[in-house]
């Protein structure tokens, strides 16, 4: 029944694009949203190489799960997310925890400073689509 939904809403999408003159659109940003290039923004760099350089690629990928959630799952939760809320996760990683993903703990950090945990979680959460 779910694939039926699936194949039928996807077909709806098709007919009301073609319907609406094909897949050109005059709504600027809808493009622009579309094709919008993570790794320009300045967040995307600094926190790459912070996370390149520490130990977080041995529990996380980016696009599948392994020790811990993938970066892209993680993103999608907290889309949007608030200052307060990157603050949070930034001392989730300095700290640790467990509960949220699974029962397998996320091992402490304190060698990360606050800053660049943070700057860690902007990247990540910049990872949404990915």
């Amino acid at each position: 029944m779910k694939k039926v939904f699936t194949v039928l809403f996807a077909t709806s999408i098709a007919a009301s694009i073609i319907a609406c003159g094909g897949a050109e659109t005059k709504d600027k940003t809808v493009v622009a949203s579309v094709t919008t290039d993570i790794s320009a923004d300045p967040n995307y760099k600094k926190g790459l190489d912070l996370v390149a350089k520490s130990d977080c690629l041995t529990c996380h990928k980016i696009n599948e799960k392994s020790t811990g959630p993938a970066y892209n799952e993680v993103a999608a939760k907290y889309a949007g997310a608030a200052d307060s809320t990157i603050t949070r996760l930034a001392g989730k990683i300095i700290a640790g925890g467990s509960g949220v993903w699974g029962a397998i703990p996320m091992t402490p950090h304190p060698q990360v400073s606050q800053a660049d945990a943070e700057q860690m979680v902007k990247y990540i959460l910049l990872l949404k689509n990915s």
